[in-house]
């Protein structure tokens, strides 16, 4: 398994793995092309034996005291390994470099799985946007993280890897 910063190369294997995941409400290849140039996102890709398993979106605006998590997707044969909590982390570790003390993210309702997730790296709730997934009619909550005490917290932690923790939906997507 590698990571590694995404790139306009990547935008194919990560717009199939896009529909994959999402099939009622994948984003289109142009708002996928504008995340990666944006100078404000940051994605990085999941490779395994040269293929895109996974991808991960943060949208930071530089100077900026609070970031969003995009999405988070594994593919479902590669998800239950700890790629999603480690492309989570990756993400909050590039908001650390930019200084954001907040990150929000919005995840569905009726993804308890990510919500554990979210919840055991520290995040809590903070709202909840009525049928926000649309076409399901699913609600997103409304998360956020005091990314200094995640910082703080994972640095008193000793080095263990990638958690072997499953996981799977973000936000958006599956981890």
């Amino acid at each position: 398994m590698s990571t590694r910063v995404a790139t306009a190369a990547d935008l194919d294997a990560i717009m199939a793995l896009e529909h994959a995941s999402f099939p009622t409400d994948a984003w289109s290849p142009a708002m996928m092309r504008e995340e990666l140039a944006s100078p404000h996102g940051w994605y990085v890709v999941v490779e395994e034996a040269g293929s895109l398993v996974g991808y991960a979106g943060l949208r930071a605006v530089r100077g900026a005291r609070d970031a969003d998590i995009q999405t988070i997707t594994i593919s479902e044969s590669a998800r239950g390994r700890g790629r999603g909590r480690a492309l989570l982390a990756a993400l909050l570790d590039e908001a650390a470099r930019r200084e954001v003390h907040d990150v929000f993210l919005e995840v569905r309702a009726d993804n308890p799985v990510a919500q554990r997730l979210y919840l055991s790296e520290g995040f809590v709730e903070v709202g909840r946007r009525p049928r926000y997934y649309q076409p399901d009619d699913v609600d997103a909550i409304v998360m956020q993280l005091d990314l200094r005490g995640w910082s703080a917290r994972r640095a008193q932690e000793p080095a263990s890897g990638i958690s072997e923790t499953p996981t799977t939906t973000s936000g958006k997507g599956w981890c």
